[in-house]
């Protein structure tokens, strides 16, 4: 598919989605939206895709919703697909939880300045990292409006309910090294930023079983929603069926013989 507003690449087992209008700091569209839901959809039906990263083109990450639409909204126009009161009533097909429905983990790659819906869906990856120097607002409340997709509900998870609201309320801007202590983010250097989110997602996916952490990442979510009992049961359900995959039997088979893994996610 030709996609509008974001790059779309495969190399070695990560998919790597590039926000792509670096000349508006790769601000929020409609059209970027659906390429990234596509996008998404795309790498999680793929085999030969075991991770996800999502990073931004030029020297930001994304500085929110385009400025033009807001304009357009506070000047009398309507909101149109800015707001979709009307919502599917499962919890991981909203528009960003659904980031929590696929089974193979998503990086967010936050090389530059992010703000606003962007910190909205990087809530909903798996793992954040910062590049050394970017900086991060909600901005939320300084423009008038509430936390909004989810960001209310996902980032006091994150890094607790004070610090939470400290960032919702305030909208002030955090760099890096704040956003790491919270907890919110893994900060690395500058230099090589990308490449290194990469190696990690690589890494990752190639030494542990495919399969394994598609699992543990739907336990995970769904406990969100669940009693303990559920979740021991559902666990339970998951550790038989884990017998009998080939990723279990490579899994004892690669630590017997002393050698690399090599899991199919089967």
């Amino acid at each position: 598919m030709a996609y509008t507003d974001i790059l779309y690449g495969v190399d070695n087992h990560v998919a790597t989605i590039t926000l792509n209008r670096p000349d508006k700091l790769n601000a929020w569209t409609a059209e970027m939206d659906a390429d990234v839901r596509h996008a998404i959809d795309a790498a999680a039906a793929d085999d030969k895709v075991r991770a996800i990263v999502i990073t931004g083109a030029g020297r930001g990450f994304c500085a929110g919703a385009d400025m033009s639409r807001l304009s357009k909204i506070s000047s009398g126009g309507s909101p149109g697909n800015v707001v979709q009161i009307a919502r599917k009533p499962d919890n991981f097909d909203q528009k960003f939880s659904y980031f929590l429905a696929v089974p193979k983990p998503i990086f967010a790659a936050i090389n530059g300045p992010i703000a606003g819906i962007a910190v909205c869906f990087t809530l909903f990856c798996d793992f954040r990292y910062m590049a050394e120097g970017a900086k991060l607002t909600t901005a939320f409340a300084k423009r008038g409006l509430i936390a909004e997709h989810g960001s209310s509900w996902m980032l006091p998870r994150l890094i607790g309910p004070m610090n939470a609201l400290d960032l919702l309320y305030s909208a002030r801007t955090v760099e890096a090294a704040e956003a790491e202590r919270l907890g919110l983010v893994r900060r690395l250097p500058a230099e090589n930023f990308l490449a290194n989110v990469q190696l990690i997602a690589r890494d990752l996916v190639t030494t542990s079983s495919p399969r394994s952490i598609g699992v543990i990442k739907r336990q995970v979510f769904q406990s969100y929603f669940q009693s303990l009992s559920e979740a021991w049961a559902l666990a339970d359900k998951e550790m038989a069926e884990s017998f009998r995959s080939e990723d279990f039997k490579e899994g004892v088979a690669h630590f017997v013989e002393k050698r690399q893994a090599a899991f199919t996610g089967r």
